[in-house]
């Protein structure tokens, strides 16, 4: 099983939490790849940590579809299913076109000047092709909004969400385009101004959008 022996290891953390970041971390870029059967004492040994939270962890992420165990025989990363995508997407847009009409009353000067800045460097990251960045950019981007929208139950699921939506990239499901660059744009323009059902169509335009491009993209 390939496990990186140069991986970070977090700190204030419970062996549980580190043992799940870490191995959904792997199963997403894919250095676990789909069908890779899982030892719990080779994890356990990698991580430093005890076998009891690597199966706890693995049992999280069965939850989370990122794995499948079968009791008594193996545990197995779960096949990236691309067509997934269109029932991923439309959830994570309401939510996220939620979210932010509940920020708009919260959004001060500095969160907007975070937004805009945050959009520059997604837009050097789209120009120089450079798209991992630009992923791990534009979930800064959303993540500020989330936040502002101070709600923990739409926070908790979109960062379930969030993370099989960063596997589906890894797997080349989603592009990310110039025109997110304008929608970003468009979002800070309509939560300066206040107009929170503007703000929220956007977004859920943002999202939705991407499964267009993923079916262009894959016609034939």
């Amino acid at each position: 099983m390939p496990i990186p022996s140069d991986h970070s290891k977090p700190v204030r953390q419970s062996a549980k939490e580190s043992a799940f970041n870490q191995l959904q971390q792997w199963i997403i870029d894919g250095t676990l790849l789909p069908g890779e059967k899982l030892n719990d004492n080779e994890i356990a040994k990698a991580l430093g940590i005890s076998r009891t939270p690597v199966r706890e962890s693995l049992q999280l992420l069965e939850v989370q579809g990122f794995v499948k165990m079968y009791p008594g025989k193996a545990t197995q990363v779960t096949e990236v299913e691309k067509e997934s995508i269109n029932d991923l997407l439309p959830p994570l847009a309401v939510l996220q076109a939620l979210a932010a009409e509940l920020a708009v009353p919260n959004v001060d000067k500095d969160i907007l000047e975070k937004l805009e800045s945050i959009n520059e460097r997604f837009k050097d990251a789209i120009h120089s092709e450079n798209y991992y960045a630009a992923l791990k950019i534009d979930e800064e981007f959303h993540q500020i909004i989330v936040d502002a929208a101070g709600n923990k139950y739409i926070y908790d699921i979109i960062n379930d969400l969030q993370a099989h939506v960063r596997r589906q990239f890894f797997h080349n499901s989603i592009v990310l385009t110039e025109q997110s660059i304008e929608e970003h744009e468009m979002i800070i323009k309509n939560m300066r101004e206040g107009n929170g059902e503007k703000v929220s169509t956007i977004m859920k335009e943002n999202w939705v959008r991407a499964i267009e491009e993923f079916r262009s993209v894959n016609k034939g």
